[in-house]
């Protein structure tokens, strides 16, 4: 799905959602990967010729939503990059997070 939306220094330019099935049924709530291809400024060190993708799995439960866990990755090499989004970046992300499982 393309989108256009600003964080900061770099731009969500599409992204793909999908459940993550419990097959046990223990888990509550629902899991979602999302995988949100991001464009960076060429000034900014996280910056990579070939793009790269930011991996969210996201929360849903019935009283709470949250990001459980992220992480950059190098389209190029498909290597882990060792970044950490700032706190204001991580609201913006879980909120578009949400924003795109409402619709």
């Amino acid at each position: 799905m393309v989108h256009k939306e600003r964080v900061n220094n770099m731009d969500i330019s599409s992204f793909t959602a999908e459940e993550i099935k419990d097959p046990t049924g223990i888990l509550t709530g629902k899991r979602y990967e999302f995988f949100l291809d991001i464009d960076v400024d060429e000034d900014d060190e996280l910056y990579s010729d070939q793009g790269i993708r930011l991996r969210v799995l996201y929360y849903k439960g019935e009283e709470d939503e949250k990001i459980l866990n992220y992480h950059f990755q190098d389209n190029a090499t498909k290597s882990i990059l060792d970044f950490a989004l700032d706190e204001e970046e991580e609201i913006i992300i879980g909120k578009f997070c949400k924003a795109q499982l409402a619709e």
